[in-house]
């Protein structure tokens, strides 16, 4: 294949990544006028923020494991083309239940395009310093695209609906769909197993039933169902642990859990991602329902939050020549705390510098856990595997920032509901309420419920301090260690491990080289 070609694919590679990630922060900005538009009440916002990454983390890996049967490139464009309709049939939604069913079709559709892009990237860049290379500009388009939604979302909401956030997605897929087939090449793999359908189920089952649970206790609900949901739950959750230890191509190599850094990287990328979806879901309310700003200027505001996390990542390969792997993380994850902290002293005159330092301060730590995690968990599997554990990482991520938006949301909604003695189910409600009152007494309304959301997200900043704190300590103490005889992980059934030292082996944290690493 000539270089330029493959240069070329990947710049189409680039735009369904991009697409994604400005998908999830896109919604963020929009969720206001999407909610008021629509009449959504809290429960119901926050399954529309986090019925896409739910999905998404559900079967990432499962799609992983169907390009490799019918082909990459064909599952790239098919989920191309779905992403495509669906994102149309999500933009003119007449009430919350079809935008919720729409967004979790989405999340089907966007599991096919990371994993399929990945390895279609492994497979055009054959030198491993061009790969390395080409691996790092894709995965800043992640970040890019996280900066960018909501500057985008803005600029939409601006002048259009709401649902102008979801139809800037139909072009960029349409070129995936016209150019993937000329400058894409085809890969199939010649021996993959059969994708796990029951534990797809499983695993799916699992997650929406604790994940509806916590919601609705999170509410107030004093019924019976939330806490079965969270039992059924949990069991379902185990049956799926069982099934994976026992078939034999199973969704999850459950013995990479055995290395020590394997299992705090892991941890540390969905807790992390808990932390930061959480604080960027009160933020960009804040900005708008709070401080009074336009989308536009909201967008703007929150970029420091895609734009940190851009920059920690491109700056952790330089720290880790100076410090060993996990002490990088964990200066980064105790930078993210400090940032953290400082949304708990939000109020007054200096609100605005203050949220801003602290977003890009949460968001610039997080750059080693992305970069230096990411690589670790790759170099864990043999190289053949390399995808299927990149798009365990990526589960991760979006299972931490799925359950981010659920679970902190639901945190920040019981000390809303408790700071206004439930005269208002959410800020977008209190606001809109307070049009259609007296002056007077939608200026009450008004304040009682700017007061009562400023403590949620005093409630939230110190949470996510917590979170950051206790992952760095975490990943200190589960380093690997020094001296003969480490442990070494199960080499996968059919295949042998990399010639020389290999970060299985060792225990080591891999920095991100050519080829090996790429952030989340």
């Amino acid at each position: 294949m000539r270089v330029d070609r493959a240069w070329l694919g990947l710049a189409v590679l680039m735009l369904p990544t991009l697409i994604v990630a400005m998908d999830v922060t896109a919604l963020l900005l929009a969720l206001p006028q999407l909610s008021a538009g629509l009449g959504a009440g809290n429960v119901e916002q926050l399954w529309i923020s986090d019925s896409y990454g739910l999905v998404v983390a559900g079967l990432v890996i499962t799609m992983g494991t169907l390009g490799d049967r019918i082909g990459r490139r064909r599952l790239l464009t098919t989920g191309a083309a779905a992403f495509a309709v669906l994102s149309v049939v999500a933009a003119f939604a007449v009430d919350p239940l079809m935008l919720i069913v729409a967004r979790a079709l989405l999340g089907v559709a966007g599991a096919t395009l990371a994993p399929s892009a990945l390895a279609l990237i492994t497979t055009m860049f054959r030198d491993g310093r061009e790969r390395g290379r080409a691996i790092a500009i894709w995965a800043a388009c992640q970040f890019t695209g996280g900066a960018l939604g909501p500057v985008l979302a803005g600029f939409l909401l601006q002048h259009f609906w709401w649902g102008s956030v979801f139809l800037a997605a139909v072009p960029a897929m349409l070129v995936v769909l016209i150019a993937g087939p000329v400058v894409l090449p085809e890969y199939r793999g010649e021996r993959v197993g059969r994708p796990d359908l029951p534990g797809v189920g499983l695993s799916l089952v699992s997650v929406l039933l604790m994940v509806y649970g916590v919601k609705q206790l999170a509410v107030g609900s004093v019924s019976a169902v939330p806490a079965a949901a969270l039992v059924a739950g949990a069991g379902v959750g185990l049956l799926f642990v069982r099934r994976q230890l026992r078939v034999d191509a199973p969704m999850l190599d459950l013995r990479l859990f055995r290395s020590r850094p394997f299992t705090a990287v892991l941890v540390a990328l969905v807790l992390a991602g808990v932390a930061m979806a959480g604080t960027g879901l009160l933020v960009t309310q804040y900005l708008q329902g709070v401080l009074g700003y336009s989308p536009v200027a909201s967008a703007v505001l929150f970029a420091p939050m895609g734009l940190g996390v851009a920059a920690g990542t491109l700056a952790a390969p330089a720290l880790a020549r100076r410090v060993a792997g996990p002490t990088a993380i964990a200066l980064g994850l105790a930078v993210s705390a400090l940032g953290s902290l400082l949304l708990v002293g939000v109020g007054g005159g200096h609100a605005l510098p203050l949220v801003m330092t602290g977003i890009a301060l949460l968001a610039l730590g997080t750059g080693p856990l992305f970069a230096l995690g990411t690589g670790l968990v790759i170099g864990s599997v043999p190289p053949e595997r390399a995808g299927s554990a990149a798009s365990m990482s990526e589960t991760g991520n979006y299972l931490g920032g799925s359950l981010g938006f659920g679970l902190l949301g639901a945190v920040a909604a019981v000390v809303y509901h408790d700071r206004v003695d439930g005269t208002s189910d959410s800020l977008a409600g209190a606001i809109a309420a307070a049009r259609h009152l007296p002056a007077g007494r939608g200026a009450d309304v008004l304040h009682t419920a700017r007061e009562a959301f400023i403590a949620a997200l005093h409630v939230i900043g110190l949470v996510a301090a917590v979170l950051f704190a206790a992952l760095a300590v975490l990943v200190l103490l589960m380093r690997p260690v020094t001296g003969p005889g480490p442990a070494e992980l199960p080499a996968p059934e059919g295949t042998t491990a990399p010639e020389g030292t290999a970060p299985e082996e060792t225990g080591e944290l891999a920095t991100p080289t050519a080829g090996s690493a790429r952030p989340a």
